[in-house]
């Protein structure tokens, strides 16, 4: 698969509840607001890139990408946000990040793309370790065919809110992201001030 056939999103439409409702993709990381950083980092890695933001919405449309609020209401989660992308995604796949976790791989599509294929799966989801434990899967990090907007649409209307039960009834490819050379904190999101500071000074 090629990166053309890849839309990427960035998720950032949360309730940054974490972090004392701050907007977290507006924080800054590095200089820049966190889901810039991550916009950047997500878009030589695909074909089309947006955004799905709830609030400051003329800030996230600063980025220079399309952004788009959720459909459902409520801050209905990482879900709400998959729904969003798939409506608006005009390729053959959907590639989900989140804006609080910005050292993810920059391979990412690539190994997603290719257990997608190799396996013939629907979706991709990646896996890594947490502080030396086991693999654990990453659910918001998920390559997806477009061909799911119409179970994602049932599943959310029905009450559906969590991913690992949504992409349970579909055939999903879990990705280990812990080869040698791997950053073993790629995969580390930032969920307070303290933390996003943190990451900075790796």
């Amino acid at each position: 698969m090629a990166p053309s056939d890849i839309t990427g999103l960035v998720l950032a439409g949360g309730r940054g509840s974490r972090m004392g409702g701050v907007d977290k993709g507006l924080q800054n990381f590095n200089g820049l607001p966190l889901a810039l950083h991550t916009l950047m980092r997500l878009a030589p890695q695909v074909g089309e890139v947006m955004v799905n933001a709830n609030r400051n919405l003329s800030a996230y449309e600063a980025f220079g990408a399309p952004v788009w609020p959720d459909g459902l209401a409520d801050y209905a989660g990482p879900l709400a946000g998959f729904l969003t992308g798939l409506e608006r995604c005009e390729t053959r796949c959907l590639l989900t990040v989140p804006c609080d976790t910005p050292l993810f791989p920059t391979d990412l599509a690539e190994r997603l793309a290719a257990a997608l294929a190799r396996d013939d799966a629907e979706i991709a989801m990646a896996s890594a370790r947490e502080d030396d434990g086991p693999l654990r899967p990453q659910p918001v990090f998920c390559l997806l065919r477009v061909e799911l907007l119409e179970s994602l649409v049932r599943f959310t209307h029905g009450g559906g809110r969590k991913i690992d039960a949504w992409t349970a009834q579909h055939r999903t490819v879990i990705v280990p992201f812990d080869a040698p050379g791997d950053d073993p904190k790629a995969f580390f999101n930032a969920n307070t001030l303290a933390e996003l500071h943190a990451l900075e000074t790796r």
